[in-house]
């Protein structure tokens, strides 16, 4: 039995509240309301999507992920920009992100070493570390302002998390596999 799965960083309530008051804000360019806003209790940074992986493959990527990480620190992520962003020929999402973070590129190329280790192969060409704010059709009328809405947060990165993605009613249900903490700044 294969499962949809993916690395990502919990968000606290704090920060997801505030991203959810955000994306309120971002429905004025939903035009044609094709956007379907995701929950923010399901909020989170997805560092790599690894896509269908072996029940069997989920213990060897704790094992690899918890050697990797071993020494990894926690660090502060600033959440400072917004983006329309086409994610595959089917499905573009519009997403907060972090501008070019040194810390947080650093952790999603060791997730993607991690699962490369674990024999997962996926594609990653232009992935991008993200929080999914809502989701549409790759082929849509949405219109991406030129200047987005002020968006300028931290949210500690101390911990990374395998979830389990399935599709439910009211959009996907994540179920965390196994987490990894990261070392204390301090």
């Amino acid at each position: 039995m294969d499962i949809r799965a993916f690395f990502a960083l919990a968000l606290p309530g704090s920060v997801a509240r505030w991203l959810a008051d955000y994306a309120d804000t971002l429905c004025q360019f939903d035009k044609q309301i094709e956007v379907n806003w995701v929950d923010a209790e399901s909020y989170h940074l997805t560092l790599c999507f690894l896509g269908e992986i072996s029940l069997e493959q989920i213990d060897q990527l704790e094992e690899i992920a918890r050697n990797k990480l071993a020494e990894a620190r926690s660090f502060q992520v600033r959440i400072n920009t917004a983006e329309y962003y086409p994610v595959s020929n089917q499905l573009a999402v519009i997403a907060a992100m972090s501008q070019e973070d040194e810390e947080l590129s650093g952790l999603n190329r060791a997730m993607m070493e991690i699962a490369l280790e674990a024999g997962i192969e996926f594609k990653e060409e232009d992935f991008k570390p993200h929080i999914t704010l809502g989701r549409l059709p790759a082929r849509n009328q949405f219109e991406a302002p030129e200047e987005w809405p002020s968006l300028d947060l931290f949210s500690l990165a101390d911990s990374v998390i395998l979830f389990q993605s399935k599709p439910g009613e009211r959009g996907s249900i994540y179920t965390p596999l196994f987490t990894i903490p990261l070392q204390d700044m301090a």
